[in-house]
């Protein structure tokens, strides 16, 4: 609405209605009462990656993406109570895939009468919020990577200039500590995101079934091949492929694949005629190709080949503060596809956990989550929800001053969490980590955690 020159409150013309929500930063569209897009600004194009010609006349629901969508729809709630929604965070897939935070605020449309006509929503992206939120609490993430560790900061800091080229990389770690999650964020944040990533283990398969798995093969090359079947190479066109545990690829078939890398020709098994590939590889391996190159038993120059860029993922006992970090993106994981409600774990289990050299690294700490959420049918993980095997490997926290003073970090730790997270009032800490305030006291005192003098409800008080 805008003053005319008598005073009055007129309302502006729809020219100049278009031409204020084409200039605003912030995403809007409207919907009609069957949930279908009517308007569609230049700003919710760019947030959302998706072009106005192909959001208007959809329902909503197809273009937008929200995480609110499907159980809690901001709009509908406008709908239904007539109130407006406002800030409410969520997160929208964009059209190349990526998970994007933003804002949400929502509206009712009436006509001149006062009759709902439609709806409203706006929304802002927050990612550069996000990042620096995550900046700001020493937390880095790429994709399902997620740490803490100036150890893996050095392995984030090079991911981008990595994922822009179209070298071939070579990412090198104990099994178990993320290596395909890697290349994935490598794949999903270069240019060929919107292309195929494809993954082949070549330990999991022997030399004969693992050739024709990488190239191909036409009908009739062998017993058993009745049609053609494409092969890896094939389906990762114009994507990524990602070779894992290459250090146990068999020499004849590392003559073919360093072909590949050369010039990007390759036969298919039975075919006559030689196919080029327009493929990105990232090998792995938990290996040492430089003992196996001097043994004789991979090839030098197939190393090289892929040796252009080389990551290493540190194992998870050498990352230790990644610990709590892991297990709150575990369990947030874990309650979503399980639709449980668990909301934290007892400081003796992290103690444990944060104590223990995990072996099988992440993919070990993920599983004894997995069994523990399986057991737990309350909102707190305790020891006993641990598998048993897991329970008779530890070590009594007695028998081990580097065990003990790990357990105490990792209660330091929850304790500093857990009163932040309660504006440090120390009842309200003492009943959520179920314990007496006068035992949380005692653990303060005991661990020497410099906390404010007032807390919460001394502030609340006053």
């Amino acid at each position: 609405m805008v003053r005319s020159r008598t005073g009055r409150r007129e309302a502006l013309p729809a020219q100049s209605t278009s031409i204020i929500l084409e200039s605003i930063s912030d995403g809007v569209f409207t919907v009609d009462g069957s949930w279908r897009v009517t308007s569609f600004n230049r700003a919710a194009e760019t947030i959302t990656g998706v072009p106005r010609a192909q959001a208007i006349g959809r329902p909503c629901w197809e273009v937008f993406r929200a995480s609110l969508c499907e159980r809690d729809c901001a709009l509908r709630h406008t709908f239904t109570t007539g109130e407006p929604v406002v800030g409410r965070p969520a997160f929208i897939v964009r059209g190349d895939g990526e998970r994007l935070p933003i804002s949400v605020s929502t509206a009712v449309l009436r006509d001149a009468h006062g009759g709902v006509i439609g709806g409203a929503e706006t929304f802002r992206d927050l990612s550069a919020v996000e990042e620096l939120r995550k900046e700001l609490s020493g937390r880095f993430e790429i994709g399902d990577f997620v740490s803490r560790s100036p150890a893996m900061r050095r392995v984030f800091d090079i991911v981008p200039q990595v994922a822009a080229s179209d070298c071939t990389v070579l990412v090198q770690g104990e099994t178990g500590t993320g290596k395909e999650l890697l290349a994935r964020a490598l794949h999903h944040t270069g240019r060929r995101r919107r292309r195929p990533f494809v993954a082949v283990n070549c330990a999991a398969l022997p030399e004969t079934l693992l050739e024709s798995e990488l190239f191909g093969y036409r009908a009739g090359a062998f017993t058993g091949a009745q049609r053609d079947k494409p092969g890896r190479f094939a389906l990762a066109e114009g994507g990524t492929l990602f070779l894992d545990e290459i250090g146990d690829m068999a020499p004849s078939l590392q003559v073919k694949l360093l072909r590949v890398l050369q010039d990007g020709s390759y036969d298919i098994v039975g075919g006559t005629r030689t196919l080029k590939a327009d493929v990105r590889v990232i090998a792995a391996t938990h290996r040492d190709l430089e003992r196996l190159v001097e043994e004789g038993s991979f090839r030098a120059d197939l190393y090289y080949r892929i040796n252009v860029v080389k990551i290493e993922v540190p194992p998870l006992r050498e990352r230790r503060e990644d610990i709590p970090l892991l297990l709150d993106h575990f369990v947030a994981r874990l309650n979503r596809l399980q639709g449980k409600a668990i909301r934290d774990v007892h400081p003796e289990v992290l103690g444990l956990l944060m104590a223990y050299d995990f072996p099988g690294n992440v993919r070990e700490l993920e599983n004894i989550l997995e069994h523990a959420f399986v057991l737990c049918e309350g909102d707190r993980l305790e020891l006993g929800h641990l598998p048993p095997q897991f329970l008779a490997r530890r070590v009594s926290s007695t028998s081990s001053p580097a065990i003990r003073k790990a357990a105490q970090a990792a209660e330091a730790a929850l304790i500093v969490e857990v009163l932040g997270r309660h504006g440090f009032d120390r009842l309200a800490t003492a009943r959520a980590l179920g314990m007496h305030k006068s035992t949380l006291h005692r653990k303060i005192r005991a661990l020497g955690l410099a906390l404010p003098k007032r807390d919460g409800r001394t502030r609340r008080r006053a």
